[in-house]
């Protein structure tokens, strides 16, 4: 089931972010039907470097590639601003399209962007975000790729204007519209009443967004429930508690309860699959050279 398939049923639709293969296979197995490769992992994960304009297009489209391949749902792309001008979108979109990827977030920012709840955002001019818009447009092959508009505009500019891209997006054709970083509760009603468009709400645990769960955002206006770093911090906890215990002790046996098992892993990995195709092909041979 693709994007719009997904956000034309009611209710909302939660997405986690994840930021490689095995983190994707563990959303689909958890039950997810959409997921969300996050900027912010990536550039964590294979740098570790902060979400300040480190990575590019071949960082982000070779990522996507890996995540698509491993899961069966649909993946939107973070894809920062583009990386460049309006042919540098229109390049990235078929690109993306190639990997697998069933959509994009494309953001309004001025390069070198940084993570949306950080300090030090600007924006470029409503006009030149257009050109992008119209690119990425004009580049994808499938109206099943959808074009998230995102506006950093609320934090660099004022929430008014922020609204005001949001459908200024929207009408010249962006999919769905994302305001980034409203800092109240009365902030996202006000988005969620003033535009026109299938909306995301952002869930940062720690960001400058208030947590609100996904059926009161629904009721505000907000069709898709973005958690883009639940997993990058949840793995991150988990590390850090099991490497100060090797540390500190020289076994990992008092936190053993807290890991997967070898078995567990290797069913997320479907190294059953890869068994029987072993033998498959084994069997082959022997039946073609008898």
């Amino acid at each position: 089931m693709n994007i719009r398939k997904l956000i034309s049923r009611p209710g909302p639709l939660v997405i986690p972010g994840v930021y490689d293969a095995i983190g994707a296979k563990i959303a689909q197995k958890a039950g997810f039907e959409a997921m969300f490769q996050t900027g912010y992992g990536t550039s964590a994960t294979l740098f570790g470097m902060p979400d300040y304009g480190f990575i590019g297009a071949t960082e982000t489209v070779d990522n996507a590639r890996r995540i698509c391949r491993a899961v069966s749902v649909p993946v939107i792309v973070d894809s920062d601003t583009g990386y460049g001008n309006a042919l540098s979108v229109w390049k990235l979109v078929s690109e993306l399209e190639s990997a697998g990827a069933a959509g994009m977030f494309l953001e309004d920012q001025r390069w070198p962007k940084r993570c949306g709840h950080m300090a030090g955002k600007e924006v470029v001019e409503k006009e030149e975000y257009a050109e992008k818009i119209q690119a990425a447009l004009d580049a994808r092959r499938s109206k099943d790729f959808v074009i998230v508009a995102r506006t950093d505009a609320r934090a660099t500019r004022s929430l008014d204007e922020a609204i005001e891209r949001g459908r200024y997006y929207r009408k010249i054709g962006a999919d769905i519209v994302f305001v980034e970083a409203p800092k109240t509760i009365d902030e996202m009603r006000q988005i969620g009443k003033a535009i026109n468009a299938p909306l995301v709400a952002n869930m940062i645990e720690g960001g400058a967004t208030p947590l609100i769960p996904s059926k009161e955002l629904y009721r505000m206006g907000f069709k898709i429930v973005l958690y883009p770093l639940s997993v990058l911090y949840a793995n991150t906890f988990a590390t850090m508690r099991v490497l100060k215990e090797l540390r500190k002790s020289g076994t990992t046996s008092k936190v053993g309860k807290n890991l997967v098992s070898f078995d567990q892993f290797n069913d997320i990995v479907e190294l059953p699959k890869f068994r029987n195709l072993e033998l498959r092909y084994k069997s082959e041979k022997i039946k073609k050279y008898k």
